[in-house]
């Protein structure tokens, strides 16, 4: 994302980082995020496992019985959740949704702008890899409670079922990066949720119109703003050179140090905007930081989830 804060302070971001015009560099980046999946499905349900230790499953009204919709049966569901009546109608076998299970979905986007890659130390991760780990490792916690799940923008339905995970981040590792900057406008249905991972630095006034869709739509939701420690606190000192990774440009300053106070000060007041747009539309705001651990961070979410589905 383009960072609010520009140009005085400017974006924090470094210039080793891959430009987002190097094609081959995606491309490349792609195949190791492929190949790296079953690890960071192992990571995603390890965390998911150790936080179900220590929450209950997502509060429930009932199992629902006003008829929504039919479906097409898939490879998740069993023979018992074939509606025989309807399926012998048609060549296709299909399955009766209740308004509780369509509203129940739960709706995932991550940012894979190239604002997201930066990190401020190699012993850390990258923004957009903690978000991956988080957004997969919401998705093991809802299925393991039986939950419906969809990528935003990219499914036509949400799904669940055991092999739900592994389908989910397969699609969600060959998004390419104009799959990126905001999350698609798209009918959801009402009385879903939606969980945004984003370091939510574009304008506030992006964000206000993107969750006023959301509150039309009568889906609500959780935001999650994912920051490496350095973009909170420009812990730098001296002269220093700033490159920006969306084509801001870049930006030297001569003492680093007497851009803090004015740019923790901006920071807070964007975030404040931030979470007063949010909580505007139904939605939370939550704040991570990549030095914190991911365990910490699925728990907040899953209870924030939990108290919005009661």
């Amino acid at each position: 994302m383009s960072d609010p804060m520009s140009p005085n302070p400017p974006p924090i971001q470094s210039s080793s980082q891959v430009p987002s015009g190097d094609a081959p560099a995606r491309v490349a980046r792609a195949e190791a995020l492929g190949e790296g999946l079953p690890p960071l499905l192992i990571a995603a349900e390890r965390v998911a496992a150790t936080v179900a230790q220590g929450v209950h499953g997502r509060r429930r009204i009932g199992t629902g019985e006003t008829f929504w919709q039919y479906r097409l049966h898939g490879p998740h569901d069993t023979a018992h959740a074939v509606d025989w009546r309807r399926s012998a109608r048609s060549d296709d076998l299909f399955v009766r949704e209740t308004e509780w299970e369509a509203s129940q979905s739960v709706w995932m986007w991550s940012d894979r702008s190239p604002s997201m890659n930066y990190r401020s130390q190699k012993s850390r991760p990258t923004k957009s890899d903690r978000a991956a780990l988080l957004l997969l490792a919401t998705a093991a916690a809802l299925l393991r409670g039986g939950e419906r799940i969809g990528l935003l923008g990219h499914d036509r339905r949400a799904s669940g079922g055991r092999t739900g995970l592994k389908r989910l981040a397969e699609r969600y590792l060959t998004l390419g990066d104009h799959d990126a900057a905001f999350p698609a406008s798209v009918d959801l249905p009402k009385h879903s949720q939606g969980v945004l991972f984003s370091d939510f630095l574009a304008p506030v006034e992006v964000w206000e119109k993107r969750f006023a869709e959301f509150s039309q739509q009568f889906v609500g939701g959780l935001a999650v703003q994912v920051l490496d420690p350095a973009e909170e606190t420009l812990p730098f000192s001296g002269r220093a050179r700033f490159l920006g990774l969306e084509a801001e440009g870049e930006f030297i300053a001569e003492r680093v140090e007497t851009l803090r106070p004015d740019y923790r000060n901006r920071l807070t007041a964007h975030r404040e905007a931030l979470r007063h747009a949010a909580r505007a539309a139904g939605w939370d705001l939550l704040v991570h930081r990549t030095d914190k651990s991911a365990e910490q961070a699925l728990m907040a979410i899953y209870v924030a989830l939990a108290r919005q589905g009661g």
